[in-house]
């Protein structure tokens, strides 16, 4: 089995195919890691990872600067069913629109849009950087399975995922009022937090990820 992290300039790509490579060896799987800016890798996988670091505007067009590379998503992942894993702003990129700075398309896998932070308590800063603890209901997705209610993960964003279908969202932390964490529907599922910084908690929706079979 391979799972492909996408670079597309625009992802902490160091840090997070380490986490897989860990997650790989500890837990006795032989699959491959890969690194890649090529759709043709990317048609051959069998697991899709797309990171994500900075505005969305900006991850978009990096992703749409690679010849033939959102398409080969849509072919892959949309129409292919392929499972799918999208990190921070690339779980964002699958909402319809970004509104960071303008109203710009996202691919649209997910009804809903991405808007910016509002905290009820005026005291908590934007951005949401630092650790919180994940709520959801035991038994939400098969990304969850061994982790509980409670563990936290790592979070660095100003904008979050307001999905139309409410039951899309898997997983929210409280920061000034619910804020989206994960979210996922059939093949795709993708994550507000950074699994490769959140350690414990982290390895274990990457090692989920890996053994998944939408």
């Amino acid at each position: 089995m391979t799972t492909v992290l996408i670079d597309y300039g625009s992802g902490n790509l160091r840090s997070a195919a380490k986490a897989f490579e860990r997650a790989v060896a500890e837990a006795g799987l032989s699959d491959t890691v890969v690194v890649t800016a090529d759709p043709d890798l990317v048609r051959r996988a069998d697991r899709i990872v797309l990171p994500g670091v900075g505005a969305f505007a900006d991850c978009r067009r990096g992703l749409d600067a690679l010849p033939g590379m959102t398409e080969m998503l849509i072919e892959q992942v949309a129409k292919g069913g392929k499972p799918f894993l999208g990190i921070c702003v690339g779980m964002q990129l699958m909402a319809s629109w970004g509104r960071e700075h303008g109203d710009h398309r996202g691919l649209d896998w997910i009804a809903g849009e991405v808007v910016g932070l509002d905290p009820a308590d005026p005291a908590l800063k934007v951005p949401h950087m630092g650790w919180n603890d994940l709520r959801f209901t035991p038994g939400a997705h098969p990304l969850l399975a061994g982790i509980e209610p409670g563990q936290h993960a790592y979070f660095v964003h100003s904008y979050q995922f307001a999905t139309a279908e409410p039951a899309q969202v898997l997983a929210t932390v409280d920061y000034g009022g619910p804020v989206t964490a994960m979210v996922g529907r059939d093949n795709l599922v993708g994550t507000q937090f950074h699994p490769e910084k959140s350690q414990a908690t982290g390895l274990a929706v990457i090692t989920n990820f890996l053994r998944w079979r939408p």
